[in-house]
């Protein structure tokens, strides 16, 4: 029992999420320190705040990798974990440029760093759970795909709302530009939306299914290492009977 393969456009589909999540990750990379700067942060004091992102990675990336292993619902394994976290990742998108204190905005940028490796972690085992061998690479480069175009339209996102669509780009002091609050929504709607048609457009496996594969592959890993356990034997006594030769 081996698994189907999928076509281009279902490979998109199962991909297409990780669009979103590269512009949530875009925009808070891009956009953060200057958020904390406006509410008063000094320049030397902000790497103690972007700790959050390695730190929440470290910690959650883990566990909800271990976890999305063990779960099969109505949204089948993995997609569960697309759809919180896509739902959380948006509401702190849309929390982070509307802080009014600093420790909001970091509460936000935990938030957010929590959410996306929530969302991102089981996307990266989507691909080794519904692709066959001969297409993972394929899955794995069109997510690289989305990963490069999430990044370039999130780094330029408030630069396009500003000299394509005259949205300003500066405030009074202590409040966040229109221009960077408007790429969060936007950047928010884009993430959730892409992430919820990789949810409702691809399915997954049972984990009857899984095991059935992972029952077949082993069975021909055994037949394999037979089969080179025979070939090692013959070889050894080819050796033996060139040395004796010899």
């Amino acid at each position: 029992m081996t698994k189907a393969r999928l076509s281009l456009f279902q490979i998109w589909n199962m991909c297409f999420g990780f669009f979103g999540i590269q512009i949530g990750f875009g925009l808070q990379n891009a956009n953060t320190s200057r958020i904390f700067q406006t509410l008063g942060v000094e320049i030397d004091h902000l790497a103690i705040l972007w700790i959050a992102a390695p730190a929440t990675g470290l910690l959650v990336q883990p566990i909800i990798g271990y976890l999305s292993d063990k779960t099969w619902g109505k949204l089948g394994r993995r997609r569960p974990y697309f759809f919180w976290g896509a739902i959380l990742t948006t509401a702190a998108l849309i929390l982070m440029p509307n802080s009014p204190s600093l420790w909001i905005a970091a509460s936000a940028l935990w938030i957010m760093d929590a959410s996306i490796n929530i969302t991102m972690e089981p996307f990266r085992a989507f691909v080794g759970d519904n692709l066959p061998d001969e297409q993972r690479s394929t899955g794995y480069a069109m997510q690289s795909f989305f990963i490069g175009i999430g990044a370039v339209l999130a780094s330029c996102l408030p630069w396009i709302l500003t000299n394509w669509l005259d949205v300003a780009n500066t405030a009074p002091a202590g409040q966040i530009p229109d221009s960077v609050r408007i790429a969060f929504y936007a950047g928010g709607a884009v993430l959730l939306a892409s992430v919820l048609w990789t949810v409702f457009s691809t399915r997954e496996y049972s984990p009857e299914q899984m095991a059935a594969f992972e029952a077949a592959e082993a069975a021909a890993k055994g037949e394999a290492v037979a089969v080179e356990a025979q070939a090692a034997g013959r070889g050894v006594a080819a050796y033996l009977t060139g040395g004796v030769a010899w």
